[in-house]
């Protein structure tokens, strides 16, 4: 009798677990996994414990079209493509710009958003313009976020409009590579130009220079095999689009951080 109780209990526990394990399994098939590198405002940054931002609200409407729930997973940038590509995360979304050495790695969907690198210096600085950073002669010391269009660019060479690898310092964040700027490690900082307004905002004595060095496109990055989710994204991409929600989000934050 206790042998049978026993087969009883221990098949209703089998029964117990396979439906949690279904649910389970359930729950992350419903589930879309986006990677990003909250330092990087307006697109992503912390507000308390939250990631917030214009790449993190466009991906919640891409979330609810797909009648997903939105998971954001902070990580650094430089390891975003490699996640993505390893199957860690669904698409990647950090004011990313196509480039054709991603494009080896990774698709990605039609642009969002466009972005423009600038010039972050000292409010004393000799460096007035991108020219003086190509000078002949010059060695100035630049800034880059590592992974970033800015360090690409940057690191490129001079034949290629870059300015040499010995020149660029990589950091993991913008916010590091501003505060080496802060305190002389490096004479100037590449970077988009909406962060760009936040960190000079942050420290004092600093100022964006005049001039444009890159424009460019972001984009989503989404893995090779997963063609399916790459026309979704893309589906509601061009909806919220023509729909004004995507542009509402970029007002929302851009306009409200230039009026501050």
């Amino acid at each position: 009798m206790k042998k049978i109780v026993s087969f009883i209990l221990a098949l209703s526990l089998l029964a117990v677990c396979a439906v949690s394990f279904a649910s389970c399994s359930k729950d992350d098939e419903n589930v879309l996994k986006m990677a990003t590198n909250a330092a990087f405002p307006p697109y992503e940054f912390y507000e308390g414990e939250k990631i917030v931002g214009i790449d993190a609200e466009i991906a919640e409407l891409i979330a609810k079209d797909l009648g997903m729930t939105l998971q954001i997973v902070d990580t650094e940038f430089d390891s975003i493509i490699t996640g993505v590509t390893e199957g860690k995360y669904d698409f990647g979304m950090a004011g990313m710009t196509v480039t054709e050495d991603r494009l080896k790695s990774v698709n990605f969907s039609t642009s969002y958003a466009k972005g423009v690198q600038v010039i972050i210096v000292k409010n004393d600085s000799p460096i007035t313009s991108i020219d003086d950073l190509s000078a002949d002669g010059a060695t100035y010391k630049i800034g880059v976020q590592q992974g970033t269009t800015g360090d690409i660019y940057a690191s490129d060479t001079p034949e290629n409009g870059g300015f040499g690898e010995d020149r660029v310092t990589s950091f993991n964040s913008g916010a590091e590579a501003v505060l080496a700027l802060t305190t002389g490690k490096v004479d100037c900082v590449i970077i988009d130009n909406e962060p760009a307004k936040s960190y000079v905002k942050t420290y004092e004595g600093l100022k964006i220079l005049d001039t444009e060095y890159v424009e460019e496109d972001y984009a989503i990055c989404v893995s090779k095999d997963n063609a399916d989710l790459l026309k979704k994204i893309n589906d509601s991409l061009k909806k919220n689009t023509e729909n004004g929600e995507i542009q509402k989000i970029i007002d929302k934050y851009i306009k409200a951080d230039s009026a501050e």
